[in-house]
């Protein structure tokens, strides 16, 4: 929550900018934290959600695995402190360079997602004198019931081993000499808070496992993924890790004896992170007023990409309420934030915060129109 003080402090920063609240991260850690060890599971955390050092060294204190889908994002989490028998390299499309990167520093694992990458890393690692551990990311064909652009695991996503080819990468990966199988690994999309999504998910893995078990191949991991929501209208909410994991500790075969992990991201760190904007101009249209902050799409790409809806508030106005759109200055008409949003009346140089932008904001940020990347301020620091 930013209180009035806050408001003041953040006030004086030249905007536009992220701010973080490291109490509410190290609550929702905690939290999550607690909740998985007390079902005997692992959490690894999605690098991608978001890569600032600060969050991440106060996120590897925690003890959680990285979860990485590029060898900087692999570099970058074990400097941060995440050990390297704990850090998995996903992803569809690694490079050489990168599985090379990989294998010299020893990660834990790299989930597969395709016959011809195993081929590839087989080929590597023999080159290397290495054996590469190996997961197999499959597709399990499971609905994730959140928007299309951030579903992962469904016959028409490019993630994964489709159910209908695993038979035959089985095969191939007998024949593979320089890799060692771990697991399976699973991710079926992110923003989810259909959590009966996850019971489909359960039913679909304890199908594989006794498959595979029949097979020779049982997996000593299992890395179920990740993708659980948070609240955009409600903030200032933890996510429900305890439904969550109670879910796959009571709907999981009791027979398995696998390691169980999970890919945690946005549920972690979304709702530590706001960000923080000044009114340029306020401009009366023809349909609607707009709100043009000194923010936009460049800072937080989210609503224009996946038409998300962040929680946006008037930080510096009592005025009555009144009925905005808010825009950024980036040149498209796709450069806004929200439509219909009630705020007390605004005026130009009040603070705006956009809030839940701790997940996929800043690390997203870009460049476009020659902008400044934002800076970063944290609540430890203020």
């Amino acid at each position: 929550m930013i209180t009035r003080e806050i408001t003041e402090k953040l006030g004086k920063h030249q905007t536009p900018f992220y701010y973080y609240d490291l109490d509410i991260l190290r609550e929702t850690l905690s939290v999550a934290s607690r909740e998985a060890a007390g079902r005997g599971f692992h959490v690894h955390y999605a690098v991608k959600a978001n890569f600032n050092p600060v969050i991440m060294k106060i996120i590897a204190k925690q003890g959680f695995g990285a979860d990485c889908v590029s060898g900087n994002e692999v570099e970058h989490a074990i400097a941060c402190g995440f050990p390297v028998s704990e850090t998995v390299f996903a992803g569809v499309g690694k490079s050489d360079t990168e599985i090379e990167k990989a294998l010299r520093l020893g990660i834990k694992c790299f989930n597969a997602e395709s016959a011809e990458e195993l081929n590839v890393i087989d080929s590597i690692a023999g080159r290397m004198g290495k054996k590469a551990p190996v997961a197999l990311r499959i597709n399990p064909n499971v609905q994730a019931h959140t928007i299309k652009p951030i579903t992962t695991g469904t016959d028409e996503n490019k993630f994964g081993i489709r159910l209908p080819d695993l038979d035959n990468v089985l095969d191939r990966l007998k024949e593979l000499q320089n890799l060692r199988y771990r697991g399976i690994h699973f991710h079926i999309g992110s923003q989810i808070t259909d959590l009966n999504v996850y019971r489909n998910l359960c039913t679909r893995i304890n199908e594989l496992w006794q498959w595979l078990t029949g097979r020779g191949f049982g997996p000593e991991d299992i890395n179920v993924g990740g993708g659980l929501g948070v609240s955009y209208n409600d903030p200032d909410r933890i996510p429900p890790f305890a439904d969550y994991f109670n879910i796959f500790s009571t709907s999981l075969d009791s027979r398995i004896r696998s390691t169980i992990s999970f890919e945690l991201g946005r549920s972690l760190t979304a709702n530590c992170g706001s960000l923080v904007s000044r009114v340029l101009f306020v401009k009366p249209g023809a349909l609607e007023t707009f709100v043009i902050l000194d923010a936009g799409m460049t800072e937080l790409i989210r609503p224009a990409l996946y038409h998300a809806r962040h929680s946006i508030k008037n930080l510096t106005s009592t005025g009555p309420v009144k009925k905005y759109t808010v825009v950024g200055p980036v040149c498209e008409t796709t450069d806004t934030f929200g439509r219909n949003i009630q705020l007390p009346e605004t005026r130009r140089g009040d603070l705006i915060v956009i809030r839940s932008a701790g997940a996929y904001g800043e690390v997203m940020a870009s460049r476009y129109n020659m902008r400044s990347l934002p800076a970063a301020l944290f609540s430890d620091s203020l």
